[in-house]
């Protein structure tokens, strides 16, 4: 009965939502809010059986509760070019410049002649206000509780100025130095976006759409992990009994994390970088993307986690697989 009065809901809430894929030059919460409710992004899959131990004064019983895998659009992932001008408006005051930061912009102009032009962009990776969804629609059992919180700031480009804006230290990795590795596309199938390292706000790119993508996917790759080089606040959860979050993400990897364009073009379905959707490009240089990742959640039902069982169609990500039997809390 909850699953249904959990569709229902979504169902009603989606209403409001369809006519989203409209250019937009700035985004408003209520927007993002509305936008969060994108069922081909949330994913939502019964995925498995979870068994638990639950014991009384009249004995022990083995309960069991399902187990569901959906995505959840943990951040909004803003990249633009002039510092202090989040294109999310009411968060733009985070990112005001600073002593250490001042300037934005790009040394291209986007001609289609132009060649080996650098562009620059400020990154904010901030908490979804749609995560307040998850919290309403928790008590059902079948929403899986998110490891960010809404507005909280997870990164901010302005604060991480020598990562940032001059490359240290990670211009000497390996990974900035060898050409082909963690790259955003691949250069065997011409459909190459950017490297992924140095994790910094420059690129050589014509595209500006193209180079702002890359820049959130940057910003991502440094939030999902920990101890990294950079000024920043991880978003990270700890598998529990009953409850696995997703790995960091890697680019390109449909499975760990999708992207849902906001910001020029305001969509409701999500894929990974490159796509091959259309790419507005923004006339003020500001981009911004929802960061989806998933999670596989069950319902408490007992003091004693025994372990679960995944559908032999379950999908990858955020999921344990006829996991050993947990502790009781």
């Amino acid at each position: 009965m909850a699953l249904l009065e959990l569709n229902r809901i979504r169902r009603s809430l989606m209403i409001g939502a369809l006519a989203i894929t409209s250019p937009v030059l700035a985004i408003e919460t209520s927007t993002l809010v509305q936008s969060a409710l994108s069922e081909d992004c949330i994913e939502f899959q019964v995925v498995g059986i979870c068994f638990w131990l639950r014991c009384t004064n009249f004995g022990c019983d083995v309960e069991t509760s399902v187990k569901v895998r959906h995505f959840i659009p943990e951040t909004v992932v803003s990249s633009y070019s002039v510092t202090g001008q989040n294109p999310w408006t009411e968060v733009a005051s985070y990112s005001a410049p600073t002593g250490a930061a001042q300037d934005g912009g790009n040394s291209t102009t986007n001609h289609k002649r132009e060649n080996e032009m650098s562009i620059f962009k400020n990154v904010d990776v901030i908490g979804h206000p749609g995560t307040l969804l998850n919290e309403f629609a928790q008590s059902t059992g079948y929403i899986c509780d998110s490891a960010t919180t809404p507005y909280v700031p997870y990164f901010l480009s302005v604060l991480d100025t020598v990562a940032w804006r001059f490359g240290i230290p990670e211009m000497a990795y390996p990974q900035a130095l060898t050409p082909g590795v963690r790259e955003v596309g691949g250069l065997l199938e011409g459909n190459t976006w950017g490297n992924v390292y140095p994790r910094e706000g420059f690129l050589h790119q014509v595209d500006d759409h193209k180079a702002s993508a890359v820049m959130a996917q940057r910003a991502g790759d440094i939030v999902t992990r920990t101890w990294q080089p950079h000024v920043y606040l991880p978003i990270t959860a700890n598998e529990e009994d009953g409850y696995w979050p997703p790995e960091p993400i890697v680019e390109g990897d449909i499975t760990n994390h999708k992207w849902q364009e906001l910001v020029p073009t305001l969509r409701d379905t999500c894929a990974v970088f490159p796509h091959d959707m259309k790419r507005e490009q923004a006339v003020d240089g500001g981009y911004a993307w929802a960061l989806w990742r998933p999670y596989s959640c069950c319902e408490r039902k007992g003091q004693i986690f025994l372990g679960s069982v995944d559908f032999a169609q379950s999908g990858s990500g955020g999921a344990g697989s006829e996991n050993e039997a947990g502790d009781s809390e």
